[in-house]
């Protein structure tokens, strides 16, 4: 469903230069949930935003169902292909209600049955009809997040991209997000890439995950590998030590991989 084959994405010139992303390659099954995991600024969330035309590519190709993308995207693709992103609160227009933030899309790809639609994909995610007139600030972190999903779900996609949907939240409401993603998977044949720091939520969620250390990716495994604690790279031994808890004689060890 998804392949990216020497993917690299620069900001920036001369002295600013910032090489975000280094030629990775990986590709993504139907129906897979791939997980993404680093540590902040590793470049784990410009691939998404790469995947999705957000941050151009300066070089590889990235194919999604076999179809080359340039650095423009069609209506088409954001009909198969669309974002959740990390923060619900600011990824939502705090001055639109439920119901405008979910008719926009379907405005846009000149979709109808607009009520049906929005009613659908509310419920969907957990949600009644009675949310369709509140605004952001009316709503949990979690609401906002389960809004966020609908918005990404209301064109009926085929792929998403997670972007830390549930670092933001408590964590007894980052569980109900992980069990709904799981379940909207299920019931509507979705494909997932997902992009956390949390090597808890990627072991719950994915299959199989790349490492991925200052634009580059160290290491591809299966979450049988992880959770085996059978990482090859030190990088990986390093990121999987830490995500443990903080121990003292641990964060003293702890070296830079440039």
């Amino acid at each position: 469903m998804i392949e990216v084959e020497n993917l690299s994405v620069v900001f920036g010139h001369g002295a600013k230069t910032v090489h975000a992303v280094r030629g990775i390659t990986f590709h993504v099954a139907a129906g897979e949930v791939f997980g993404l995991v680093g540590e902040s600024g590793s470049g784990k969330s410009t691939v998404l935003r790469a995947l999705c035309g957000l941050a151009p590519a300066s070089a590889g190709r990235i194919a999604i169902a076999g179809e080359m993308q340039g650095k423009r995207r069609d209506r088409a693709f954001y009909k198969r292909v669309q974002m959740v992103f990390q923060d619900p609160y600011a990824s939502l227009h705090p001055r639109h209600t439920v119901d405008r933030i979910l008719s926009e899309p379907i405005a846009i790809h000149g979709l109808g049955d607009a009520d049906a639609r929005i009613d659908s994909a509310l419920a969907d995610v957990g949600l009644g009809p009675t949310f369709r007139f509140r605004y952001p600030h009316q709503l949990s972190g979690g609401q906002r997040q389960r809004v966020a999903i609908a918005r990404a779900l209301i064109l009926e996609p085929k792929i998403l991209l997670l972007d830390e949907p549930t670092s933001s939240l408590d964590v007894s409401v980052q569980a109900e997000i992980l069990n709904l993603l799981t379940r909207l998977k299920r019931e509507h044949g979705l494909t997932y890439v997902l992009v956390s720091h949390n090597l808890a939520v990627i072991a719950h969620m994915c299959a199989r995950l790349v490492v991925m250390n200052a634009g580059r990716i160290v290491e591809e495994m299966t979450v049988d590998q992880l959770r085996a604690g059978a990482p090859r790279e030190a990088y990986t031994r390093q990121l999987l030590r830490a995500s443990i808890g903080y121990d003292r004689a641990a964060a003293a060890e702890m070296v830079t991989f440039d």
